[in-house]
């Protein structure tokens, strides 16, 4: 039987593998393999399309692993080669480094797509990463019916759209005014500076709903107990 202790080191050994993965084939790899391909003397373009095989493979990696469709790594390849079509045809290396600029907007408009759909997409990326049919997630999806906890996940699906739209700009805009090096640099680091500062606003405001969820349901409770000693009187 597997205890708590076993099942908090297969997460953190999970999280660890995650993590690793991201180092070495999104941002480590991409980089090295850019700057070693132009060493090389390989031009800019061909650089950037040979180094985008490492993201590309972590991708249909996890797609094969997991045996489902991963709709951000789908998001994902869609941009690679759609960078890479657009490098080869023109030879520009600034059309390729676009490639992460058309996952991030799709995404960003996927997610404000999502508040007229019955579930918000983070709603929808929550409720897969805890798991519908475990206990909590059981416990989770029962939520719904409060509209406390509606407007707070349709909230975070608002600034994870925003947010997302603003990013694909920025990278646009770094792409077309600093060396081709640098761009690359920035297009690999901050989509992971982007989650986790996201991330870390949803746990802090997520807090804080539920303290004053919990406010006001005290308070409730309070005001119910003292109309019913009236009442009694």
């Amino acid at each position: 039987m597997t205890t708590d202790n076993q099942r908090g080191h297969i997460r953190d050994r999970n999280r660890f593998q995650s993590l690793a993965v991201i180092a070495v084939f999104d941002i480590v790899g991409p980089l090295v393999a850019y700057s070693l391909l132009r060493s090389a003397g390989q031009s800019a373009v061909t650089a950037l399309i040979l180094s985008g095989a490492f993201p590309a493979l972590s991708v249909i990696a996890g797609l094969i692993r997991h045996r489902r469709v991963d709709t951000v790594g789908v998001l994902v390849l869609a941009g690679i080669a759609v960078g890479t079509v657009l490098g080869q045809l023109s030879g520009d290396p600034r059309l390729v480094l676009v490639d992460g600029s058309v996952p991030t907007a799709v995404f960003g408009l996927l997610c404000l797509g999502s508040l007229w759909a019955s579930r918000p997409l983070i709603y929808r990326f929550a409720i897969e990463f805890i798991g519908a049919d475990t206990p909590k997630g059981r416990d989770f999806e029962s939520l719904w019916r409060y509209p406390g906890f509606r407007h707070t996940f349709r909230l975070f699906t608002v600034v994870w759209g925003v947010t997302y739209l603003a990013e694909a700009a920025a990278r646009v805009i770094i792409v077309e005014t600093t060396s081709t090096g640098t761009a690359l640099t920035v297009s690999k680091v901050m989509p992971y500076v982007v989650a986790a500062a996201l991330i870390a606003w949803m746990t802090v405001y997520g807090r804080h709903a539920r303290r004053e969820g919990e406010r006001l349901a005290a308070e409730a409770q309070a005001a119910e107990a003292q109309a019913a000693e009236t009442q009694a009187a």
